[in-house]
């Protein structure tokens, strides 16, 4: 009975060193660290595959649970004053500094957009409240987090329309004065997918008629840029790193358009591009815009074209325009709509299939004469601002948040 047990228990742990287990870079700090928390995301994304095969639940909806888990109530403090408001029909999270200063002296905000592959997420998750404490504490600002509403219940441009609502409506100058805010010195900032909303909506900004107040500065943490080539060097070098795998983040896309799998099997086959989207291929052709040493030992193929693909969800016409619309891919912009747009932070991560969205949006921003900081991270991986919190709270986490922060406060 003793050895049957012994062996039981041998089982059990060679088993779950087994699952645990990833051939993470060296490189990477905390490796172990990062396996156990990659167990759980794993375990989560089986656990929603079972589930949508099963009729249960839509994956999305089980993925949901990592919002649920890390959802706080956003609270006042002793030194700061929290509110939740609705601009122009969105909800919105708004951190004050408690007079500080004065009631009298103007602070700069910071629009921030939280991540989550439009389809997780929210402003009110513990680590994204806590940035917002610190960057509120750190520089004396207001921070206007959104809640924007997610995919798949709300796809393209639902998520994108609901922040470029919130953010056209706080740039009202009596807005503005109603919280103290200088209207020389605002930035929208975001991480992921919340990169992609405040690099689209900096776009838009620019493009506007008789805007009054614009923006002095966007900040992108590793943001997703382009839904056109979903196989450049950084998505095949990591498409079974930790967090954020190439599945997943080929799946964020596809909820985003569309409900319809065979857009989902399109995207992950990289042949979804239609005729409207294959003519902006030039502006996301890795081959040309990413510096050399990114090529690795990857060669440029160029997506397949193809029709037809798109029943759910926008459809086929819809899902064509959309894939060309740089308000869901701001990579796709001509050089001409980058020449105005303020001044660029962004942030990549060597072990990011987003990696090389990042770095070619910075090569194009510079190209059109925009002052960017780039800021890569040679051990960093996809997520990294948004683990600060125990028991997830890594090194490298807190490092991206501290030179974040020491940028807005040199820059804005």
């Amino acid at each position: 009975m003793r050895f049957g047990s012994i062996v039981l228990i041998v089982a059990l742990c060679s088993f779950t060193a087994y699952y645990i287990y990833e051939p993470i870079p060296e490189e990477i700090e905390e490796r172990w660290k990062l396996m156990l928390t990659n167990s759980f995301f794993r375990s989560l994304s089986h656990l929603a595959d079972l589930s949508e095969l099963l009729g249960l639940k839509d994956y999305m909806g089980v993925m949901y649970f990592i919002t649920l888990a890390e959802k706080v109530v956003p609270v006042s403090d002793e030194h700061i004053k929290v509110t939740e408001e609705t601009f122009d029909g969105v909800e919105v999270v708004l951190y004050q500094p408690k007079h500080s200063g004065g009631d009298a002296e103007l602070r700069r905000a910071v629009i921030y957009l939280h991540g989550g592959g439009w389809c997780l997420g929210s402003s009110r998750m513990s680590p994204y409240d806590l940035l917002a404490r610190t960057i509120v504490t750190e520089l004396d600002a207001v921070v206007l987090s959104v809640e924007y509403r997610l995919a798949p219940a709300h796809h393209f441009p639902v998520p994108y329309e609901d922040v470029y609502r919130v953010v056209k409506h706080f740039l009202q100058k009596g807005v503005l004065a109603q919280y103290s805010v200088d209207p020389g010195r605002i930035a929208v900032s975001g991480d992921s997918a919340g990169g992609n909303l405040a690099a689209a909506v900096s776009q838009q900004l620019q493009r506007e008629p008789g805007q009054q107040v614009h923006l002095k500065a966007q900040a992108l943490i590793y943001p997703v840029l382009q839904a056109l080539d979903l196989n450049t060097p950084s998505y095949q070098q990591n498409q079974d790193m930790p967090i954020l795998p190439r599945t997943l983040m080929v799946r964020f896309w596809s909820e985003y358009f569309t409900s319809d799998k065979a857009f989902f099997r399109a995207m992950m086959a990289n042949t979804h591009n239609n005729p409207e989207s294959s003519s902006l291929l030039k502006f996301v052709n890795w081959s040309a815009i990413l510096p050399e040493t990114y090529h690795k030992k990857y060669n440029y193929s160029a997506p397949v074209v193809a029709l037809g693909i798109g029943e759910e969800g926008v459809g086929v016409d819809g899902l064509a325009r959309a894939l060309a619309d740089p308000r869901a891919s701001p990579l796709l912009v001509p050089d001409s709509a980058l020449r105005s747009l303020p001044k660029a932070y962004v942030l990549t991560c060597e072990y990011d299939v987003l990696r090389d969205d990042g770095i070619m949006y910075v090569a194009r921003l510079r190209s059109a004469g925009v002052e960017v900081t780039h800021e890569h991270y040679d051990t960093g991986f996809h997520g990294g601002l948004m683990f600060t919190v125990w028991p997830t709270d890594f090194l490298i986490g807190r490092r991206m948040i501290n030179n974040y922060i020491k940028w807005l406060e040199e820059n804005l």
